[in-house]
């Protein structure tokens, strides 16, 4: 009996430096991005953004192609925490590519492209990307950067390099990754993303600029306090630049319900979920609008598999502009959460 709980005490005392040497390792190795951190810009174009002419642009958070119909996700209450496969993650890439090129749109706003993740088995979807989409410049960042998430235990997230990717047809002069405020406590804030939007500064024909943002909001805080500080952020980051005379759109995954769009309209057996927030009512700036299509869900709880009528639906992937900019017409694009998670969203619009 003796040796053995002496055997046990050695099991233990091992597992706990193990444990140590984990978080000491994530703690050294943290990402910790600068506020502001200029981006490269791939392919670049001469194309001046014209004035009173209809312009478009599509946002889609692609989910990693890991969050298809067939898919949960752990995060949310299910079990997953990968790709079903290799070959699945290439067939959802394949179709998501394959969409987007069936697009006419100026600009291509895109969250969760992983460049190389365990959960995508480590397939590089921003290059890939690239090499279809040839007609677009394009721009990537990075918001979730993590050596090993170790949870759930079976069969840990692992590691994580993702971003954002914004493309375009015209030419940029500036691009930065600007920071969101607000991070979860310590180790918690480990394992999750560095909250981030692209910024893309586009020279206008009439001097001014379109500032176009690519963003992707926290979904997990409890309480919503983060969320409240990078609203907070964002509201006074779109005013300064319209009180400068730019033209402002912003594009991404919100993770709020846009304002304007009502989820009790698509059929659901599940309540709404805990995660899910609203946009408050004093966010947006005077005279900025929304840009969502309210009869097309952008999101489906990801707690179980895709099955019409289950799953708790949500607009929550859309776009705000500015005073100065007209909206023609917004689209959701009703793909059934074949591909990912998500649903995209098109919008047309003229700068004034």
């Amino acid at each position: 009996m003796r040796r053995f709980l002496k055997v046990l005490g050695i099991i233990v005392v091992l597992l706990a430096l193990v444990v140590v040497i984990y978080f000491v390792f994530m703690t050294v190795t943290d990402y910790k991005p600068k506020e502001v951190i200029s981006l490269n810009v791939e392919n670049n174009l001469d194309n001046i953004l014209p004035k009173e002419t209809k312009l478009s642009a599509l946002t889609f958070n692609i989910g990693y192609c890991g969050l298809d119909a067939g898919q949960d996700f752990f995060m949310d209450g299910g079990t997953g925490s990968r790709s079903k496969s290799k070959e699945k993650t290439l067939e959802n890439l394949k179709g998501i590519t394959e969409f987007i090129e069936g697009q006419t749109v100026d600009f291509i706003l895109l969250q969760e492209v992983d460049i190389k993740a365990t959960r995508s088995y480590n397939i590089n979807e921003y290059e890939q990307l690239k090499e279809k989409l040839t007609d677009y410049s394009s721009t990537y960042c990075i918001n979730y950067k993590v050596p090993w998430v170790p949870v759930p235990l079976a069969k840990p997230h692992g590691s994580v390099k993702s971003g954002l990717v914004t493309l375009g047809k015209y030419k940029i002069d500036e691009t930065n990754r600007y920071g969101y405020p607000g991070k979860e406590k310590w180790p918690r804030q480990l394992a999750l993303l560095d909250r981030c939007f692209i910024e893309s500064r586009l020279p206008v024909e009439d001097g001014k600029e379109l500032v176009l943002l690519n963003s992707h909001l926290s979904a997990y805080d409890k309480g919503g306090v983060i969320r409240k500080q990078q609203l907070g952020f964002l509201k006074e980051y779109i005013s300064q630049e319209y009180e400068k005379g730019n033209y402002v759109v912003v594009a991404g995954d919100w993770n709020h319900a846009i304002p304007g769009t009502d989820s009790n309209i698509f059929e659901s057996s599940q309540e709404w979920p805990e995660w899910l927030k609203e946009i408050p009512e004093d966010f947006k700036p005077e005279g900025f609008k929304w840009g969502a299509d309210k009869n097309v869900p952008t999101n489906r709880t990801v707690d179980i598999p895709y099955k019409k009528g289950e799953n708790y639906l949500s607009v929550i992937d859309g776009f705000l502009v500015s005073p100065n900019v007209d909206i023609v017409g917004v689209k959701g694009h009703q793909l059934e959460f074949e591909y990912t998670d998500h649903n995209p969203v098109t919008l047309e619009f003229i700068l004034k």
